[in-house]
């Protein structure tokens, strides 16, 4: 069913691209009714316009809080056009038809973001808007609604090549995404009143993006969000679902850095780490310690990429390198493959969410970051640990942190030489680390050993020894805390209890 526009609402707060909507209106004849800010720069144009005080009979009223909320107005707005009833009390009570609605909301999300004045923030609750786009939605029939300057083109295109006609497919379209932004505006101001959540699960994301495909090719992926607030893709095809997975804990792990470190990650496990004095070299270390495993992983980095890092990089196959900059030699370097995925970091990228979901069985499960590495450092073995080793305990109980349970993190030198990770035991974990660390030669004499929980028995301690490791670091709060304490006190052995778990799942 066409509807033609003979008469619409105009009240916004942003005017760009406004400009050749009220120009093609004017032309087609529509009458156009305004407010306040509105109103002016209609009239600066040389339309003519009439004022909503004109309808109500009412001025806008404290501070402008009140100045669409009236019967007269949503009765335009919900006047069902097919209904002798609404038709009669329309015209009883002077209320016009108004077929079209254009209203944006108030800047609160961008307000919210701004400052932490209270009062600027709470004046920026839009409540007259939604309720005229939410009434406009409602009665999509006889309405058309436009809530975002994102719907201008596409309205401009219905009054240039439809002469303002519009279809119900189309008004229906413009409501359910009028809906849409309604209901994240109101996400966002809940967010705001209750920072630590609330009776419902609340979220909302925008720029849903469609991936090839999810986890799997015969998994349909969308990801919502926008990822040119933490990055520039500089190389590259799309980034796919695996992809976003694994950049995501790349970024993860990198934060935990402030040293120049490099990091591969394969299917969200970290393969290769190392920290040295220049990116290059940090690169040659984390790569032996695993270079089998590297092939088609996800490179990341603290420091800008330099030429001769990037020759080197170049010699292998990998999905995405992240740095917070490239230079410009190494740059050519790296996109002689077209496909590969180069991605620059923003300071964005550095900032950090509190909290973390996930949907799972009928609901959603909601809990703080991991953020941290220890509570406590307790030398509970039998000797204090030396500054050399307390700096790789460090480094490797980081590194475990970011490896799935469960997980045995091996690290000699501050470079990853072994690891065990998405184990049903911890032995298994540590036979993984132990075989990954002899296949690709690493004598493992003065290396150290993190776990991402506690030993239960001394077996994992007794064999580490036997490979020749003699520091340990682990949470502690077993019932048997004590065999393992005790196999170290035995053969002077130094292990450190941190009171903090890092599972992951």
């Amino acid at each position: 069913m066409n509807k033609k526009i003979k008469s619409a609402l105009i009240s916004v707060f942003y005017k760009n691209g406004l400009e050749n909507i009220v120009q093609q209106l004017d032309k087609l004849g529509v009458t156009i009714y305004s407010t306040g800010g509105t109103q002016k720069f209609i009239e600066d144009q040389g339309i003519k316009c009439i004022p909503v005080e004109e309808i109500t009979s009412y001025p806008s009223i404290l501070g402008g809080r009140v100045k669409t909320l009236h019967p007269k107005v949503f009765g335009g707005i919900l006047g069902r056009r097919d209904q002798p009833k609404d038709k009669e009390e329309m015209e009883q009570f002077g209320i016009p038809e108004i077929d079209l609605v254009i209203v944006d909301l108030y800047p609160f999300e961008e307000t919210v973001a701004a400052t932490n004045d209270e009062k600027s923030i709470i004046e920026k609750i839009d409540i007259g808007g939604p309720s005229m786009i939410r009434g406009a939605a409602k009665n999509f029939i006889d309405v058309t609604v436009i809530a975002s300057r994102e719907d201008y083109p596409q309205l401009e295109n219905i009054l240039t090549g439809q002469e303002g006609s519009t279809s119900l497919e189309q008004r229906k379209q413009f409501a359910a995404r009028a809906f849409e932004i309604c209901a994240h505006y109101d996400v966002v101001i809940s967010q705001y009143f209750t920072p630590d959540g609330g009776n419902y699960f609340l979220q909302s994301f925008s720029h849903p993006k469609t991936m090839r495909y999810g986890e799997n090719p015969h998994q349909h992926g969308v990801f919502y969000g926008d990822l040119t607030q933490l990055f520039e893709q500089v190389n590259g095809k799309e980034l796919s679902y695996n992809n976003l997975v694994d950049v995501d804990a790349a970024l993860a792990l990198i934060k935990e850095f402030s040293d120049t470190t490099f990091a591969i990650i394969k299917h969200t496990n970290v393969c290769g780490v190392a920290q040295r004095n220049t990116v290059k070299d940090s690169w040659d270390h984390a790569l032996a310690g695993d270079p089998e495993s590297a092939f088609g992983g996800v490179l990341v980095c603290n420091r800008t990429i330099d030429k001769s890092t990037a020759d080197a990089i170049n010699e292998i196959f990998f999905e995405v390198l992240i740095a917070p900059a490239f230079n410009e030699d190494a740059l050519q370097v790296l996109k002689s493959k077209k496909n590969r995925i180069l991605l620059a970091m923003k300071p964005d990228a550095a900032k950090e969410d509190p909290s973390m979901f996930r949907s799972l069985l009928n609901g959603v499960l909601v809990q703080g970051k991991d953020a941290g590495n220890y509570e406590k450092w307790e030398d509970a073995g039998g000797r204090e640990t030396t500054p050399a080793e307390k700096e790789d305990l460090i480094f490797a109980n980081l590194i475990c942190k970011h490896l799935k349970s469960n997980a045995i993190a091996l690290v000699k030198n501050k470079q990853l030489v072994g690891k065990g990770c998405g184990q049903t035991s911890r032995v298994d974990a540590l036979r993984q680390a132990i075989e990954k660390a002899k296949q690709f030669n690493f004598n493992l004499r003065g290396a150290v050993m993190a776990s991402d929980a506690f030993f239960p028995f001394n077996d994992c301690v007794q064999m580490g020894h036997e490979a020749g490791i003699e520091a340990y670091i682990q949470p502690g709060g077993s019932i048997r805390d004590k065999d393992s304490v005790e196999y170290c006190q035995k053969h002077k052995l130094a292990m450190v209890m941190t009171g903090m778990r890092h599972f992951k799942h």
